[in-house]
């Protein structure tokens, strides 16, 4: 006696179809769904104050377990400008040659700081946040931006200490000082930029946070924080192209660029040849490229 097996019909072509017009029938949307890029502009900006408020409140809580509190937002780049310069200025001898090392050195460690601490906190912004993106509905971008005004918020705390160091060292004020707000702007949306590379890149990979530390160490020893590029230059027999690497380096150009803006011995032939062209290039490439590099993984932060 032989059985027959009926297999159940397969569902109409048309039943996926149906339900998504069943769906747009009555307003309903995929959950957790892409905005266009306009639409997430929009959406961040409509959170602007919520930006600023996260970014201070990281700040303010930054160093709330410590005695001295927020004495050390301008302690720690400071003991750290003094590190180098025993190491590098004393024992190495980089300052030999370099006009105003004091202010050339403090100035390249707040700079880079500044770079290096967004880019860190950028590498954690989703992954160390887990729990606000999973129970709240925002634009994740909202998170590195935040984490990189923040830092640009330290820097503006460093930089009294910074102006006090010039007076110390007889650097008088002068008319370049104003550069130095197109400079820390472009900084700010090249850093905001990378950050927002390093977010995606560290949701989907937590470990790249223990990586990263390295990463920055190099880049920090070829970006000329504690010696001048352009006598580096002068003395060297690097191949043309390695030369140009090290001068369109987007940290020696933000570095070099605050140099110019505050030290006067710090003098224009210093610069690369299109320096202000490196500075807007790279902003605007990390800038614009890191949105939208992590807008188009919108969806996927917290999933998984």
């Amino acid at each position: 006696m032989s059985q027959v097996l009926h297999t159940p019909p397969p569902a109409p072509a048309r039943a996926e179809g149906d339900l998504a017009a069943l769906a747009a029938r009555h307003g309903l949307s995929v959950s957790g769904a892409r905005p266009t890029l306009t639409q997430y502009v929009r959406q961040l900006w409509a959170r602007r104050h919520f930006i600023t408020a996260f970014a201070t409140a990281k700040l303010t809580a930054q160093y709330s377990q410590a005695k001295l509190g927020q004495v050390w937002q301008v302690a720690t780049p400071l003991l750290n400008a003094a590190v180098y310069y025993f190491i590098f200025g004393v024992l190495l001898g980089t300052k030999h040659g370099v006009a105003d090392y004091i202010p050339f050195l403090v100035t390249g460690v707040f700079v880079w700081t500044f770079t290096q601490s967004s880019i860190m906190a950028g590498t954690r912004a989703i992954s160390g946040n887990l729990g606000l993106v999973r129970a709240l509905h925002f634009p994740r971008a909202a998170l590195p931006i935040s984490f990189a005004l923040q830092q640009l918020q330290q820097l503006l705390f460093s930089m009294a200490a910074l102006v006090f160091i010039l007076f110390l060292c007889g650097v008088p004020i002068g008319l370049s000082w104003a550069l130095t707000v197109p400079t820390l702007v472009l900084q700010f949306v090249f850093n905001a930029g990378i950050s927002m590379v390093m977010a995606r890149m560290g949701a989907k990979t937590p470990d790249l946070a223990q990586l990263m530390p390295f990463i920055l160490r190099t880049w920090m020893y070829v970006s000329g924080v504690m010696f001048s590029i352009d006598k580096t230059l002068k003395n060297t027999t690097l191949p043309h192209w390695a030369q140009t690497l090290l001068e369109a380096n987007p940290a020696a150009v933000y570095i070099d660029l605050m140099r110019f803006a505050l030290i006067d011995s710090f003098k224009a032939h210093q610069l690369p040849h299109h320096v202000w062209a490196y500075a807007v290039g790279w902003a605007l490439l990390a800038g614009v490229g890191g949105f939208v590099y992590f807008w188009k993984a919108e969806e996927r932060y917290g999933r998984g």
